[in-house]
């Protein structure tokens, strides 16, 4: 198992204990980037560490906020997509397995290699410039790859990236008996932008509510491989390639989503402007050979105005940064 490991391929076995024939260590882990509620540990094959996830919808608030109860992340990697990643871009899987929870749902045990040492450092210091680079160019080439994607309907789908992070989506996680940190921040936030900013928390409820103009405004234009989730906490460098983790709201959708959650999560630490950093990205789709011109304009207002949606609640203690997203906000007309 080890050398079928080391050669790049994707390992699929029909059971956890064979995903793990063979293990000479195995332990509980904690990412300190890991905010989703999954089970992680740590093991071992032949002196070379490795990490395992345990993505269930009876752990992961992010699969319950989606609907995810059959685990698409175990259709993608069964259906052999990411076989035609660019090279530039390293998953780190190893290996899948499924399994079933006492609760009856499909779920999915990944073997990740670790690559610990290579990942963005945890802090609140921009990054380097050459480092947001290589991931707005990683980020570039994945859409160019894919581009005209039609991932069918058991990936994850495009209406799902704004339901989870909404009052709604809080309010039903008090149901549960999880104690997950997001939700209940969540619903801080959504509470701190209705009295700070009245006007712009009006909209962006109604837009929580009944997402579809915004949908179809972005389905409306070209349409790629997105990754869903390029937050600094899943991104590294190694090799002089992109390791790019957590391939778990992964589908087909317009490639400019991927661009305002990037320009949006990680505001804090990108080392360049917002503007600088959208035309670095055009420029590296036009130097893959994709032509911009004819949709760029409508795409990137629907793309920001849906990042402001996914993260308004997250903004409302910086003023300058919450001003930039809500003037991009109030230009946007569906």
């Amino acid at each position: 198992m080890t050398a079928t490991m080391r050669e790049g391929t994707i390992l699929a076995a029909e059971s956890v204990d064979r995903l793990l024939e063979g293990c000479e260590r195995r332990e509980a882990w904690k990412g300190a980037d890991s905010l989703s509620g999954s089970r992680f540990e740590r093991v071992v094959f032949d002196g070379i560490p490795f990490v395992v996830k345990y993505a269930i919808v009876d752990d992961d608030w992010i699969m319950r906020a989606t609907g995810d109860l059959g685990c698409r992340q175990l259709t993608l990697l069964s259906s052999g997509v990411l076989g035609s990643l660019p090279v530039s871009i390293d998953h780190t899987i190893a290996g899948y397995a499924p399994f079933t929870s006492s609760g009856g749902h499909r779920g999915l045990a990944l073997l990740m290699r670790d690559v610990s040492p290579a990942l963005v450092p945890s802090g609140s210091e921009p990054i380097s410039l050459d480092l947001h680079r290589s991931f707005i160019a990683s980020m570039a080439a994945l859409h160019a790859a894919y581009w005209g994607f039609e991932g069918g309907t058991n990936r994850f789908p495009l209406a799902h990236h704004y339901v989870f992070l909404t009052p709604t989506m809080a309010e039903l996680e008090t149901a549960t008996p999880h104690a997950d940190p997001v939700p209940p921040a969540v619903a801080e936030g959504w509470r701190r932008l209705d009295l700070r900013y009245p006007e712009d928390a009006r909209r962006l409820r109604g837009l929580a509510n009944d997402p579809w103009p915004l949908v179809a405004a972005l389905a409306a234009g070209p349409q790629t491989l997105i990754h869903g989730d390029w937050k600094l906490g899943n991104l590294g460098s190694d090799a002089a390639r992109t390791i790019l983790l957590d391939w778990d709201r992964t589908g087909e959708g317009p490639p400019l989503v991927d661009l305002a959650w990037y320009l949006g999560v990680n505001c804090d630490r990108l080392p360049e402007t917002k503007e600088d950093t959208i035309a670095a990205y055009r420029a590296g789709l036009e130097s893959a050979g994709v032509s911009t011109a004819s949709w760029w304009d409508a795409q990137l207002a629907a793309a920001l105005a849906g990042g402001f949606l996914q993260l308004a609640w997250s903004k409302t203690e910086d003023a300058a940064e919450f001003g930039w997203w809500s003037e991009r906000f109030a230009a946007w007309i569906p």
